[in-house]
């Protein structure tokens, strides 16, 4: 279920962005960083989008390699895998080579983020999109002190460091510090979104529930609305390149 909403989510987000700042119907370029099991980049190769996926884990490149094997041609002729890490993005790619640039659930996983920040932007063509899916550095305490675990909510409001799901030592990001970032690698913020407010508690493995459309509904309208955008789980900012 939190995999549910967080995708379906952050589509919409997307697609009001895209529509916001592109003519119907064009082709973008698209880029996706760390773009995982490729739920992103292959919905935006359906709506005919020429995608890049960059990925370093070579067993998430033979995972969506599986899944385009069952799409048609058509789409499978619009997407290209590079393993790779995202800091080095200035090794595959030309400056101003792409639209839209992804960039989801990968920060968390970087101590110093401002580089590849940076080499996100240098590939953005004047007036693209990027967009970031972090973790919410101001929230950090929400999902540990609604379960109960007081010790380690009270350590979140000291430090962005945290255990993730996986068991493994990540960092999250506050707005504040990421607006500065991206006005300071000629992306300023355009917009930004709550991602996961009601659903954030949510076991591993949940179903989905009955009413998923009231609970999308829901999540959709708390992640626009102050103050509940500002304590979710996650944070969608998208950036637009300047000049």
């Amino acid at each position: 279920m939190r995999n549910t909403v967080r995708q379906e989510l952050v589509a919409r987000q997307i697609d009001e962005q895209i529509a916001g700042r592109f003519p119907v119907g064009r082709r973008l370029r698209v880029l996706d960083v760390g773009l995982g099991q490729g739920t992103q980049a292959l919905r935006l190769a359906r709506a005919g989008h020429e995608v890049t996926g960059l990925e370093p884990d070579p067993e998430m490149i033979a995972a969506v390699r599986a899944a385009l094997a069952g799409e048609p041609e058509g789409i499978r002729e619009r997407v290209r895998l590079i393993e790779g890490d995202g800091r080095d993005t200035g090794a595959h790619f030309l400056p101003g080579a792409f639209d839209v640039v992804l960039c989801h659930g990968v920060l968390m996983y970087v101590a110093e983020p401002d580089p590849l920040l940076a080499g996100l932007a240098r590939v953005l063509a004047p007036g693209g999109l990027l967009s970031l899916l972090v973790r919410n550095a101001d929230a950090l305490a929400m999902r540990p002190g609604l379960s109960g675990d007081f010790t380690t909510a009270l350590r979140a409001f000291d430090s962005p460091a945290y255990t993730n799901r996986l068991g493994l030592e990540v960092r999250a990001d506050r707005r504040e510090t990421l607006t500065a970032t991206l006005a300071g690698i000629g992306a300023p913020l355009h917009a930004w979104y709550g991602v996961r407010v009601f659903s954030d508690l949510a076991p591993d493995g949940a179903a989905a529930p009955t009413d998923l459309d009231g609970l999308l509904a829901a999540e959709e309208r708390a992640g626009r609305t102050d103050p509940y955008r500002g304590v979710a789980a996650l944070l969608h900012l998208c950036g637009v390149r300047g000049g």
